[in-house]
């Protein structure tokens, strides 16, 4: 294909090894922290998560404080509320520890000690005046990928909808990735958080702002996520928790560097509204908006099925695309993912409201295929009933 111009200003250094959570003293005293706003929510807390982090920073003579208001889906409130809490702690940097809802609102807290404001303030399109204090990323999930973007999405309280903050001067300094923290992770945790990284690889490769670059750790990711989740859910071998963790950080590198789409529109509009699980969210939709979106890119799709195991020998582009919606529906059927319909919040009453919130989303316009506010009414109504 012919290369288009692309930038590529990796912003965070990644760390990656067993047992590296003991490394958050030393990576500290590097960046010059004196007191740190650790940041992770009560349950990542009372698993003993955060204990190797204390002691580490303890061994190195960095004090710290610890913020637990954490909540999936983090509110714009609780990122309110911790900007205070840092300045009454005079912290100098940061350690978020767990998936993207710590880290998104470590960033989120950030963005107003160094800027004011608030979080619609600093929602894309507007660009950060100043860097936010040093951030040092713990992810416990294979997962989000916060750890690598320089992206928070943040609920709206008042609205009910998601905001994102996008600028390179919120992206962590450092990425701590430790595998050996998936070893006690919940099956459905594992399940979610995997898929939801698969979502990050398959809509980075495959939406209109994918360069060469993302375009190579998005198919490495796919690799390590289709070949490992199943075991990582089920069994939690060493071998597979390790092959989610890098894909997924892979992953967060893709689509921090490239986009996500339209399964993310309309996740981010099932959870600004009803809460449920950004993974879930994003892998009940996966396989709908992904056969909606193979018209537009078949190469792309095929090229997918072919990184997610599918042997795509003898079939046409368009065979091998389609392929791929089945392998996705495969994954997704066996580590438990729910329908839609499952969720007795999800009123489709409120489509035509989560369509036109979905439309809104800053990702649309990277969705492989031209999609409008009546398609993902459609496409709702499809998952909806799959």
């Amino acid at each position: 294909m012919a290369l288009s111009k692309f930038s590529f200003p990796l912003a965070t250094r990644i760390e990656f090894g067993e047992g590296y959570l003991t490394h958050a003293g030393a990576e500290a005293k590097k960046l010059g922290i004196k007191k740190a706003m650790v940041i992770a929510d009560k349950g990542i807390i009372a698993c003993g998560i955060v204990k190797p982090i204390e002691e580490s920073l303890r061994a190195e003579h960095v004090d710290y404080v610890i913020y637990d208001q954490i909540l999936p889906n983090p509110r714009d409130i609780h990122c309110i509320a911790g900007a205070e809490f840092a300045k009454e702690h005079q912290i100098d940097g940061m350690i978020a520890i767990g998936g993207g809802s710590s880290m998104d609102t470590a960033k989120a807290v950030g963005t107003l000690l160094t800027n004011g404001g608030n979080i619609r303030t600093w929602a894309a399109p507007a660009q950060l005046e100043h860097e936010i204090l040093p951030l040092i990323a713990v992810p416990t999930t294979a997962g989000t990928g916060s750890e690598v973007t320089f992206d928070a999405v943040i609920t709206d309280t008042e609205a009910h909808e998601k905001l994102n903050i996008l600028d390179l001067k919120i992206a962590p300094k450092v990425a701590l990735v430790d595998p050996n923290v998936l070893q006690g992770l919940p099956e459905k945790v594992m399940s979610a958080t995997g898929v939801d990284a698969l979502v990050h690889a398959v809509e980075a490769y495959t939406c209109k702002a994918a360069s060469p670059i993302t375009d190579a750790f998005a198919l490495y990711a796919i690799d390590l996520i289709g070949a490992n989740i199943r075991e990582a859910v089920y069994k939690r071998t060493k071998e597979s928790c390790r092959n989610m963790m890098l894909g997924s950080t892979m992953a967060g590198v893709a689509f921090g560097y490239s986009d996500v789409a339209g399964v993310h529109c309309i996740a981010e509009a099932l959870g600004g509204r009803y809460d449920t699980p950004h993974g879930v969210s994003n892998a009940m939709v996966l396989s709908t908006v992904t056969e909606f979106n193979i018209p537009a890119a078949a190469e792309k799709y095929a090229e997918v099925a072919r990184h997610l195991g599918v042997n795509t020998a003898g079939m046409t582009t368009e065979e091998a695309a389609y392929s791929c919606v089945d392998a996705m529906k495969s994954i997704c059927a066996d580590v438990k993912i729910p329908k839609m319909r499952d969720f007795d919040v999800i009123n489709p009453k409120d489509f035509q409201e989560l369509a036109e919130a979905s439309f809104r989303n800053m990702s649309t316009p990277n969705n492989p295929r031209e999609i409008t506010v009546q398609d993902y009414f459609d496409l709702l109504n499809k998952a909806y009933n799959a």
